[in-house]
């Protein structure tokens, strides 16, 4: 459809200043719902605070946000999260003394609004599509780390997000763990979710990103297909250190 090459994200101008510190700085940016979007950038280049921006965490100090064609720049997180926004966070903090089950039950209900019976079936439908029915009554703090990964996916799936953002979640597992966590994600897009996804596991983000950009000094580097990006000088210079 058409409609699926529109923009599904749209960043105009974003700017985000602590005090003199220039973090964000008149940044543009569009993605649309057909695309897995990496961004890369050495640490404090901005990336985490982009994502605050965009999840409604951190007011802008100026420029614009677009979702679905609508102004959001001044929308609240939670406000935000019901129409349709969703993220991990790069440090699971799951709540350690409920089972896997209420975990993604609390997101169902809170983030996605759905009354508790809708809820219920919601969430069982998303631990299966994570991998993660058999440790639903498990603590959520008895978790092996690709399993804690798991339900940081699980429960942002749970508000039934038509945009995703994604923030490290393959950092710290190994080459065979990332790879069932990637497969999970690739079904979440194919199944007409766009992503916008940091990672530091550059294989990671070959395999399953369809553009990257590489975010240095709070603004674009470079933006393009993976290939031609990680063969770009610039960003060999500025990420790679060669």
């Amino acid at each position: 459809m058409a409609d699926d090459f529109a923009p599904l994200l749209e960043i105009a101008g974003l700017s985000r200043h602590f005090g003199g510190l220039k973090v964000i700085h008149a940044l543009d940016l569009a993605v649309a719902r057909t695309e897995i979007l990496g961004i890369l950038g050495p640490n404090g280049a901005g990336k985490s605070t982009l994502f605050n921006l965009i999840a409604g965490v951190l007011a802008p100090s100026g420029g614009a946000i677009r979702y679905e064609g609508r102004d959001v720049t001044h929308l609240r997180a939670w406000d935000r999260c019901r129409a349709g926004i969703g993220r991990t966070y790069q440090i699971p903090k799951p709540f350690a003394h409920m089972s896997v089950f209420e975990n993604v039950l609390v997101a169902a209900v809170h983030g996605g609004g759905a009354g508790i019976r809708q809820a219920r079936l919601e969430a069982a439908g998303v631990l299966e599509r994570t991998g993660l029915s058999a440790q639903h009554a498990r603590p959520a703090g008895s978790l092996t780390l690709l399993d804690l990964k798991r339900l940081e996916l699980a429960r942002a799936l749970a508000v039934k997000p038509r945009l995703l953002l994604l923030d490290e979640i393959a950092g710290g597992l190994t080459e065979a763990e990332c790879g069932t966590l990637l497969d999970i994600i690739v079904q979440v897009h194919a199944g007409g979710t766009g992503i916008v996804w940091i990672e530091h596991v550059i294989q990671a983000l070959r395999r399953a990103c369809t553009r990257l950009a590489v975010l240095h000094g709070g603004a674009i580097l470079a933006d393009g297909l993976p290939d031609a990006v990680l063969a770009d000088p610039r960003v060999k210079h500025v990420y790679l250190g060669t």
